[in-house]
């Protein structure tokens, strides 16, 4: 069972996102609140479906404070709002999905289900924001090594360029002839190397360390 929270400030949108998570029958809406302050005193859930704008304190402030008390709880960013801004924001908070809160219930269930299994999801606005946040970095412009290249295997840097590329855990199994457990635990293990809470981290990640290029990232790359 997938244990989720709410927090947002409209009455509303929690019932309704509520009785679509209840309608699950993998998934159970434990617990809502209308304001940031009180999301990480609440008790431990797998995810949190979060409001970026609330009354007190935001919803990426809350990311920040939630995941600090809770490092296994997975955040997934819902909002009205398609701003660089948030996206950035969410990212660096440690969200591991943004979601614009029109987006259709199945595609809602999916993320979640993806977010749980340990991937991430960004809306299509919000991956055009990430690339272009990389296009144009707040941060020097040449690639920064890191000591945590050199602590993947030849193959999992192989696995993590696939991943930054875009490729799927299926795509990447078939692209490499290996099972999809071989697949997860390459990529359990380069989350871990890398310190990545996520798929949309470690792509941040191969960017910074020159594992796959800007270039790439923004032409879908080739593998």
């Amino acid at each position: 069972m997938i244990t989720i929270g709410l927090a947002d400030d409209q009455p509303l949108v929690r019932t309704g996102f509520s009785l679509l998570i209840n309608s699950q029958a993998d998934m159970e809406a434990s617990w809502q609140v209308a304001d940031g302050t009180q999301v990480a005193h609440q008790k431990p859930v797998d995810i949190v479906l979060m409001d970026i704008q609330m009354p007190e304190l935001n919803g990426i402030e809350a990311t920040k404070q939630l995941i600090a008390a809770n490092p296994d709880t997975k955040v997934i960013m819902l909002t009205t709002f398609d701003d660089e801004e948030f996206v950035a924001g969410a990212i660096a908070a440690g969200a591991s999905g943004f979601l614009l809160k029109d987006v259709e219930p199945e595609e809602l269930f999916d993320a979640i289900r993806l977010v749980y299994d340990g991937q991430a999801v960004l809306a299509p606005t919000a991956t055009a924001h990430v690339l272009e946040l990389l296009k144009h970095p707040n941060q020097p412009a040449a690639p920064t090594p890191s000591p945590a290249v050199a602590e993947l295997t030849p193959r999992e840097t192989v696995i993590l360029r696939l991943i930054a590329l875009g490729l799927t855990n299926q795509e990447i199994a078939d692209h490499e002839y290996v099972s999809m457990a071989t697949v997860k635990t390459h990529v359990r293990h380069i989350l871990m190397k890398t310190n990545s809470r996520d798929r949309v981290h470690a792509v941040l990640f191969a960017y910074r360390t020159g594992v796959v290029s800007t270039d790439e990232l923004l032409s879908g790359g080739q593998v």
